[in-house]
C-alpha cells in the first residue's frame, strides 16, 4: 500500500469531498464545504480589520510568516510564478481570476471554509490564514497580478464583521525541531551543563566565541538512549542521549533531560555565528582529545593538526585509530572503528528505563599491542563487567583503562553514573554486537508517492516539477531540502539526498508517469551536498565524511553507514560547508570546501577544492583561495569548474576554471595559507566574474550531454542558486587564459534555489535539484526536483565567445534574422572594473557604455560579430542584444563576460 501525498496542506482533501458531495453525484458542491455550524466558535469573535490592519505594508513578519505558510501548505496546490500546481485546475495566484472574491475577507472564507477543490484549512488559526493571504496578495498579485488584487480601504475595513478576538495563537512551526532523524545524527555539537550555559562570553568577543574549556565534538553521532524504533519521533525526541567523536574516537558525552539540543545553527533555525549545544544534564563528558592511546607507544599525546587558534583538528592517524562507520540495526546504533590492528564495535543503552545510567558496550577484536582507553574526565563513577585484568586509575586529568593485548578479544561493558551519582551495578554479561552487524529488519516500508506536474512544449524547454513529499505529512516530517543526486544504473530512478540529512530512493522519473514513488532509504547524515552512484555504490558527500551507503541484506535500506573518506577537517564554525561530488573515469571522488565566513581560515581544507583517492585513503588538495565554493565541474580533459561567490576579498562572483597540477591561489585572503601578497596579480584570475544583478549565487556547472539539446550538445552549463536559473556559460582559450561569459537560457526561474544537475543517460534529459537555505532570491520553496525537456525548438543562446582586438564574436546555437542582426541600436555594451579587498564585495567602478561602430552577421547567420573600437581588456562587460530568430521568434538576452587578453581574430 502506498501512502499517497500529492497536495501539501490538502491531504486530507478526498475525506471532506465523500462527505460533502451529493449522492450518486460527480459533481462538487458550488459553495462553502464547511458549514459555519461547524466551524470553531472563536470564529464568530474574530477581529477582521485588525489582522488585516496589522500586515504592516505587506512587510515584515507578517509576510515572512505567510511565505512559509505557502511553502507547507499552498504550494503543491497552487503553484508558484513558474511552475503550476499539482492540481490543474487551482487558481495560479500569478495570473489567474478569482472566482470566489479576491478582498481579503472573501479569501479568508474560502480558506476557512473551502470552496470547490479548495480544501477547508482547519490546521491554520486565524493569524496564520490571514499571513498567508498577505504574501498571496503582495508575492503574486501587486507585482504580476495587479487586475485582482483587492486595494484594502478604511471604508472597507469599517463594514467586516466585528469581533475582539484575534483567536488563538499560532503554532510555531519548527521544521527542525520537528523532524523524525532517525535514532542518531551527525554533527557538530558542543556538550555543556548548566553553569556553562549561563556563563557570559567576554565583553568584547565575537559572536561565535568558543571558550578555553568549551567541549566540541566537531564529528559527532548523536544518538538517542531510549529509542523504541520507527515512530518514536527519533533522536530529536526522548530524554537521554549519547554523542561519540569519530574523529577522536571518544564519548564526548552523554547528558539527560527534556530536550536533545537547543536547535540553533545554520541547518536547524538558520542563525549564522552559533553551533548548537546540548542542553539537560551530562552523565559524562570527554574533553577534545584522543579516546585511545597510540597502540605503538601508549602514550595519549595528539597528533592532529592544530588550526590557527592552537586546537586540534581532523581524525587521528589511520595506524592510530580509523572510524570505519556505523551500523543501524532496529532502534540500535553500532559504532565501529579500529585500534592499531584491533577491531572495535561499540553501542549504547541506558542500564534501565527509569535510569541516568549509561551503559556503554565495547566488543574488542585481538590486539597485539597492550591498549589504552579514555573512559572520562577525571571523576566520572563508572563500572565495569567483562573485563578481567584490567587496570583502571586517573591519569593526566582522564579516567583510563589500561588493557592488556593478553586480555584481548573481550567483550566489555561501562556503566556510567551521573557526576554527582554513585556508581551503578553492571550488566552480568555484556552484549555481543556482532548479530547487529548484518543487516536489520527494514524500517521505512511505506513508499510516498507525490505526482508529476509536466510542463507544456511552448517553448524550446519544458520544465516538469516531481512533487516532493509534503513535509506536514510524510510519516518523518522530513524537511525536503534537496541537495544532491545521481541516477541508479539500469533502472528508472534517482538516490537524492537532502541536507537535513535524508536519502531517498525515487523510481519513475523518466517517462510519461503521472506519479513516482519515493522510499527514504538512510537518515541522520551531516549536512550532506552532493551524491554520486561510483561503480553502483551510493556515495554521499556529507560535512564530515564521504559515505558509502550498504544494504547488507537487500531490503532496500541502509544497514552500513561506511565511512569511505573521513579526512574532512570540521571546526564549529557554521560556513564551511562540503559541496558537491564527482568522480572520474578511475574513480577518484572531487568536492569543495568552504571557507569560514568573515574569519581566518584555520585549517588547511578551508577553502579548498579536494581530491579523495579510489579507495578512499587519501586526501589531497588542488587548490585553494575559495571563500563558498557551490559544488565541482569535472571538465573531460581533466580539469575543473568551480564558482565562487561574492563576499570578503571576493568582489564579486566567480566562475574558476582551473588547470590539474600546481595547487593554485583563487583569491580569498582569508583562506589558509594565503600568499603575503594580496594584489590581484598573485591570484588565479576567473573564467568570467558574475554581478551580483545578473545571479547573486552561482552553484555548480555541469556538460550537456545530450543529442537532444541540439546545438548546446557538449557546452557548459551554470545552475544559479541564486535565481533558480539555467545559463550557458561561452568560453575561449587564448594561449593559457581561460576567458568567457554566462548568459540565461530561455529556461523559466524554478521556484527554489538550484545547486545540482546531471543529464539522464536514458532519455537525455536534464535533471536539477536545489533548495533555499541560505541567500537566495528564490524562497517560494524549501526544496525542489525537476525535469528539464528540450523540445527540439531553437534556444537562440550564445555558444561561443571571442574577444578581439576589433570587437566581440558572438556565436548563436541557431541562425538569426538577417535584418534585426545588422541594427546597431538592438545592441548595448557596458563595461565596469571591480575593487578586491577586505571589504564585503565591491561597487561597480568606471562604468562605461561603449560605443559600437558596426554589427555583422556571417554567412551561416549564426556567428555574430560587434566592433567596439574601445574595446580592451575589462574585469566584466554586459552585453544586452534584442534580435529576432530565423524564424522570428523574438530573442533577447544579457550576456556578461570577462575580458583578460585580446586575441587576433579572424580576418
Amino acid at each position: 500500500m502506498k501512502f499517497a501525498l500529492p497536495l501539501a496542506g490538502c491531504f486530507f482533501l478526498a475525506a471532506d469531498f465523500i462527505l460533502l458531495a451529493q449522492p450518486g453525484s460527480n459533481l462538487l458542491p458550488d459553495g462553502p464545504l464547511l458549514p459555519k455550524s461547524a466551524l470553531p466558535a472563536y470564529e464568530q469573535e474574530i477581529d477582521h480589520a485588525g489582522l488585516i490592519g496589522g500586515w504592516g505594508g505587506g512587510r515584515g513578519a507578517s509576510l515572512n510568516r505567510g511565505r512559509e505558510i505557502y511553502q507547507q501548505v499552498c504550494q503543491n496546490c497552487h503553484g508558484d510564478l513558474n511552475v503550476p500546481g499539482s492540481i490543474p485546475t487551482s487558481l495560479r495566484f500569478g495570473e489567474g481570476v478569482f472566482q470566489h472574491g479576491n478582498d481579503p475577507y472573501a479569501m479568508y472564507q474560502t480558506v476557512t471554509q473551502g470552496w470547490r477543490q479548495m480544501a477547508p484549512q482547519m490546521q491554520l488559526v486565524p493569524q496564520e490564514k490571514y499571513d498567508v493571504i498577505n504574501y498571496i496578495r503582495e508575492n503574486f498579485l501587486r507585482p504580476h497580478n495587479p487586475g485582482q488584487l483587492f486595494e484594502v480601504s478604511p471604508e472597507y475595513l469599517a463594514k467586516l464583521p466585528k469581533g475582539t478576538s484575534k483567536g488563538p495563537p499560532a503554532v510555531k512551526r519548527e521544521p527542525w525541531r520537528e523532524m523524525d532523524y532517525g535514532d542518531f545524527l551527525i554533527g557538530t555539537f558542543e556538550l555543556t551543563d548548566a553553569a556553562k550555559r549561563a556563563t557570559k562570553p567576554p565583553v568584547g568577543s565575537l559572536p561565535d566565541y568558543v571558550a578555553p574549556d568549551a567541549n566540541l565534538a566537531y564529528k559527532a553521532i548523536a544518538v538517542r538512549l531510549d529509542g523504541t524504533g520507527e515512530g518514536d519521533g527519533g533522536v530529536a525526541r526522548g530524554r537521554a542521549w549519547l554523542a561519540f567523536e569519530h574523529d577522536t574516537l571518544r564519548v564526548a558525552g552523554a547528558w539527560t533531560g527534556e530536550g536533545f539540543i537547543d536547535w540553533h545553527g545554520i541547518n536547524f533555525d538558520g542563525l549564522h555565528v552559533v553551533r548548537p549545544r546540548t542542553i539537560g544534564d551530562l552523565v559524562v563528558e570527554t574533553s577534545d582529545v584522543p579516546g585511545w592511546a597510540n597502540p605503538a607507544t601508549g602514550d595519549f599525546t595528539d597528533p592532529r593538526i592544530r588550526g590557527l587558534d592552537g586546537r586540534p583538528y581532523g581524525p587521528l592517524p589511520r595506524q592510530w585509530g580509523h572510524y570505519r562507520g556505523l551500523y543501524r540495526f532496529g532502534a540500535r546504533t553500532v559504532v565501529s572503528y579500529t585500534v592499531g590492528e584491533a577491531s572495535v564495535l561499540e553501542s549504547y543503552d541506558l542500564e534501565s528505563a527509569d535510569s541516568k545510567a549509561v551503559v556503554r558496550t565495547l566488543n574488542l577484536g585481538k590486539s597485539s599491542r597492550d591498549l589504552a582507553l579514555r573512559v572520562a574526565n577525571a571523576g566520572v563513577k563508572f563500572t565495569l563487567a567483562g573485563g578481567a585484568g584490567l587496570q583502571c586509575g586517573t591519569e593526566n586529568g582522564f579516567e583510563v583503562i589500561r588493557i592488556p593485548a593478553a586480555a584481548t578479544p573481550l567483550n566489555l561493558a561501562i556503566v556510567y553514573s551521573s557526576n554527582t551519582g554513585t556508581a551503578q551495578a553492571a550488566p552480568r554479561t555484556p552484549l555481543d554486537l556482532q548479530p547487529f552487524t548484518r543487516g536489520g529488519p527494514a524500517r521505512w516500508t511505506t513508499p510516498l508517492e507525490t505526482l508529476v506536474i509536466r510542463g507544456e512544449k511552448t517553448g524550446t524547454y519544458a520544465v516538469d516539477s516531481f512533487s516532493l513529499p509534503s513535509r506536514l505529512a510524510n510519516p518523518w516530517k522530513s524537511w525536503m531540502r534537496t541537495s544532491g543526486f545521481d541516477f541508479v544504473p539500469g533502472a528508472d530512478a534517482v538516490v537524492i539526498c537532502t541536507w537535513d540529512g535524508d536519502v531517498f530512493r525515487v523510481d519513475g522519473i523518466g517517462g510519461d508517469q503521472a506519479t513516482i514513488t519515493w522510499r527514504r532509504i538512510a537518515s541522520g547524515l551531516f549536512q550532506p551536498a552532493g551524491l554520486k552512484v561510483v561503480n553502483g555504490e551510493i556515495m554521499v558527500c556529507c560535512r564530515d565524511q564521504i559515505v558509502r551507503l550498504r544494504d547488507l541484506n537487500g531490503d532496500g535500506e541502509t544497514d552500513f553507514y561506511e565511512s569511505f573518506n573521513n579526512d574532512h577537517q570540521v571546526t564549529e564554525h557554521f560556513h564551511e560547508f562540503a559541496m558537491g561530488l564527482q568522480a572520474d573515469k578511475q574513480g577518484n571522488l572531487y568536492y569543495a570546501k568552504s571557507a569560514r565566513h568573515n574569519r581566518n581560515a584555520l585549517v588547511p581544507q578551508h577553502g579548498t577544492l579536494l581530491k579523495v583517492s579510489a579507495d578512499g585513503v587519501t586526501t589531497e588538495i588542488l587548490a585553494t583561495g575559495f571563500r563558498a565554493a557551490n559544488g565541482v565541474c569535472l571538465n573531460p580533459d581533466g580539469s575543473f569548474v568551480v564558482t565562487d561567490q561574492e563576499g570578503y576579498w571576493t568582489p564579486m562572483n566567480r566562475v574558476n576554471w582551473i588547470e590539474p597540477g600546481k595547487v593554485r591561489f583563487f583569491g580569498n585572503m582569508w583562506g589558509y595559507g594565503a600568499p603575503a601578497n594580496s594584489a590581484d596579480s598573485a591570484m588565479e584570475q576567473p573564467l568570467t566574474w558574475v554581478d551580483k544583478r545578473f545571479d547573486r549565487s552561482p552553484a555548480e556547472l555541469l556538460w550537456v550531454d545530450s543529442k537532444s539539446w541540439g546545438a548546446l550538445n557538449g557546452k557548459l552549463i551554470n545552475l544559479s542558486y541564486g535565481t533558480g536559473r539555467i545559463e550557458i556559460v561561452p568560453y575561449e582559450r587564448i594561449g593559457q587564459t581561460v576567458q568567457g561569459g554566462i548568459c540565461a537560457l530561455t529556461i523559466p526561474d524554478l521556484p527554489t534555489g538550484i545547486m545540482r544537475g546531471r543529464f539522464n543517460p536514458q532519455n537525455g534529459d536534464l535533471y536539477v535539484c536545489g533548495m533555499s537555505a541560505w541567500a537566495t532570491n528564490k524562497l517560494d520553496q524549501p526544496g525542489g526536483f525537476y525535469r528539464i525537456r528540450a523540445t527540439g525548438k531553437p534556444a537562440y543562446a550564445p555558444i561561443a565567445l571571442n574577444a578581439h582586438l576589433r570587437g566581440i564574436d558572438l556565436t548563436f546555437s541557431d541562425p538569426l534574422d538577417a535584418k534585426s542582426a545588422p541594427n546597431l541600436a538592438n545592441f548595448k555594451v557596458t563595461t565596469w572594473s571591480l575593487t578586491r579587498s577586505e571589504k564585503y564585495g565591491s561597487a561597480r567602478q568606471d562604468v562605461k557604455e561603449l560605443k559600437i561602430t558596426g554589427v555583422s552577421l556571417g554567412e551561416d547567420r549564426m556567428k555574430l560579430s560587434l566592433t567596439l573600437p574601445e574595446i580592451a581588456p575589462v574585469q566584466q562587460m554586459e552585453i544586452q542584444y534584442n534580435l529576432k530568430g530565423a524564424d522570428g521568434t523574438p530573442v533577447t538576452g544579457t550576456l556578461e563576460n570577462t575580458i583578460h587578453v585580446l586575441g587576433q581574430g579572424s580576418k
